[in-house]
C-alpha cells in the first residue's frame, strides 16, 4: 500500500512538473532558459515512462522505451538546441506577438481547454493513468502556442518540442506506454527535424545576421 501511494505521489509530481515547465517556457524569453527548461521537462516524461514500465507486462521492452525517451529528451536534443543558440547572437526574445501576463493567462485557457476535451476520453478508460491525459493535451496547446507567437527560431524550435512531449505524454499516458517500434521511429524522426532547424538557423544566421524569422520576410523583395 505505502509502494503504490509513492508510486502515485511520483506520478503526481511528474505530471505537475509536465505543465510547471510548459507555462515556464512561456514566461521566461531568453532562450538559454528554455534549455533547460525543456531537460526539466524530458526528465518529467522519462520519469513518467519508467514508471509506467515497472507495471507492465513486457517491463524490459518498456524500460528500453523509457530509456530511449531519457537519451533523447534530456541529453540530445538540449545539446543540438546549445549548439542552435551558440549561432545566434541575439538569443533573447524581446518582441513577442503576446506578452508575459496574456501568456500566462491564454496557458491557463489552454489548460481548461484540454480537460475539457480529454473528459469523454477520460470517463470512458480502463487505465487509471488515463486520467492525467489532459495534461499531456495541454503541453500541445501550449506549445503550439507558444510556437505562434514568437519570433526567434530556436523559440519556435522549442515550441515544437513541446508539441512533440506533449504527443508523447498523451500517448504514454492513454495507452499505459507504448511499443519501442514506435517510439524509435518518432525518436529518429524528431532528431532529424531538430538537425534540419539546425540547419536552416545557422544558414539564416549566416545571410541576416540575426535569427529573427521576421527577417525571412525581405526574400519577398
Amino acid at each position: 500500500m505505502h509502494g503504490a501511494t509513492w508510486v502515485e505521489q511520483i506520478f503526481n509530481l511528474a505530471c505537475g512538473l509536465l505543465l510547471l515547465t510548459a507555462v515556464g517556457a512561456l514566461w521566461r524569453r531568453e532562450t538559454s532558459a528554455l534549455i533547460p527548461i525543456l531537460a526539466v521537462q524530458g526528465g518529467a516524461l522519462t520519469v513518467i515512462a519508467v514508471l509506467l514500465a515497472s507495471g507492465h507486462p513486457d517491463a524490459t521492452e518498456a524500460m528500453v522505451v523509457a530509456a530511449v525517451v531519457g537519451l533523447l529528451k534530456v541529453v540530445i536534443i538540449p545539446l543540438l538546441l546549445r549548439r542552435v543558440r551558440r549561432l545566434v547572437r541575439n538569443a533573447r526574445e524581446t518582441r513577442p506577438l503576446v506578452n508575459v501576463a496574456t501568456s500566462l493567462l491564454a496557458a491557463a485557457g489552454l489548460c481548461l481547454l484540454a480537460y475539457a476535451a480529454a473528459r469523454p476520453l477520460v470517463a470512458v478508460a480502463e487505465t487509471p493513468t488515463a486520467r492525467a491525459t489532459p495534461v499531456g493535451l495541454s503541453l500541445v496547446l501550449i506549445g503550439f502556442f507558444l510556437a505562434a507567437t514568437r519570433h526567434r527560431a530556436i523559440s519556435q524550435i522549442v515550441g515544437l518540442l513541446l508539441i512533440d512531449n506533449g504527443i508523447a505524454a498523451t500517448a504514454f499516458l492513454a495507452t499505459d506506454g507504448v511499443p519501442l517500434i514506435v517510439e524509435l521511429g518518432v525518436c529518429a524522426d524528431l532528431v532529424l527535424a531538430v538537425l534540419v532547424l539546425q540547419v536552416l538557423t545557422a544558414r539564416m544566421v549566416h545571410t541576416f545576421g540575426d535569427g529573427d524569422l521576421d527577417d525571412l520576410r525581405e526574400l519577398h523583395d
